[in-house]
C-alpha cells in the first residue's frame, strides 16, 4: 500500500518525467526515439517494472514499436500471433489492464505460457492512444507475482495521458513549423517568379500571360522546377546589365 509519502514521492517524479520528456520532443523530432524515452522512463517511474514495451494497432495489426528488453517484445508477439492478450486488450478496449501471470491463466492461455517460460509475474498496460496514426498501449512487465497496486495502475495512467498531450502538442507544433516554412518558401518563389515576369514583359513587350507562358516552356523543356527557371533568368537579366567596370555580387 502505498503512504503518503510514497504518493507524493511518485508524483514528483512523474512530474519531472513529462517535463524531461518534453525536452526529448523538442531536440527529437523522430517519433520512435520519443516513444524509446517513453519506454524508458515508464520502467523507471513504475516500482517493481523491470521492462516494457510499446504496441501499436493499425487496424487488426499489432506491432512492438519499442522496448526495453527483447523478452517484452517476445511477450507481445505471443499475444499478437493468438490474436490476444493483456497488451491488446488495454490497446482496443481504452482501459487500464493489471493482473499477474497467475490469475490469467484462463482468460490469456498463450500470454501465461510465454511470460512463465521468461520469469514475467505481473502485468500492467495503459492505453496511448495519440491519433489515428498512433493509438496503442504502453506494457509494463515484472519478474515479480505482485499484480501492481492500484496507484501503479494510476501513475502509469497519468503518465500515459501526459506522454499523449505531449506528443500532440509536439505533433500540432511539428505541423505548423512546417506550415509557415511552406508558406515562407511559396513566398519566395512567388518574388523570384513575379521579378521574372517584370523583365520579360520589359525587355520583349509582352504582358503577363505571355510572360507567365514563356517560363513555364523553358520549365518544361529543361525539366527545371520553375522558381529555378526564373531565378536563373533574373540572375543572367542582372549579370548582362552590370558594366564591366562596376563589381558584380
Amino acid at each position: 500500500m502505498a503512504t503518503g509519502d510514497d504518493i507524493g514521492n511518485r508524483l514528483d517524479d512523474l512530474g519531472t518525467t513529462i517535463a524531461e520528456l518534453s525536452q526529448v520532443l523538442e531536440h527529437a523530432p523522430d517519433t520512435d526515439d520519443v516513444l524509446t524515452t517513453v519506454c524508458t522512463e515508464a520502467v523507471r517511474l513504475v516500482p517493481d517494472a523491470d521492462m516494457a514495451s510499446i504496441t501499436t494497432l493499425d487496424g487488426d495489426d499489432a506491432t512492438t514499436v519499442v522496448s526495453t528488453d527483447d523478452r517484452a517484445v517476445r511477450l507481445d508477439h505471443a499475444q499478437y500471433a493468438a490474436g490476444e492478450g493483456p497488451c491488446l486488450d488495454a490497446a482496443r478496449s481504452g482501459g487500464v489492464v493489471r493482473v499477474t501471470v497467475a490469475e490469467a491463466g484462463d482468460r490469456w492461455p498463450e500470454f501465461v505460457r510465454y511470460a512463465e517460460e521468461h520469469g514475467v509475474g505481473s502485468f500492467l498496460a495503459a492505453p496511448l492512444r495519440v491519433d489515428e496514426n498512433l493509438r496503442g498501449a504502453l506494457n509494463v512487465f515484472g519478474f515479480g507475482a505482485h499484480g501492481y497496486q492500484e496507484f501503479d495502475a494510476t501513475t502509469l495512467r497519468l503518465y500515459t495521458v501526459s506522454v499523449e498531450s505531449a506528443l500532440r502538442t509536439g505533433r500540432r507544433y511539428r505541423q505548423a513549423r512546417a506550415l509557415a516554412d511552406n508558406l515562407t518558401t511559396a513566398m519566395q518563389n512567388r518574388g523570384v517568379i513575379e521579378q521574372a515576369k517584370g523583365m520579360l514583359m520589359l525587355i520583349h513587350k509582352i504582358d503577363d500571360d505571355a510572360a507567365m507562358r514563356r517560363l513555364i516552356t523553358q520549365s518544361q523543356n529543361t525539366n527545371t522546377k520553375l522558381r529555378e527557371v526564373a531565378a536563373d533568368f533574373v540572375r543572367k537579366v542582372v549579370a548582362d546589365r552590370v558594366p564591366e567596370h562596376q563589381p558584380r555580387n
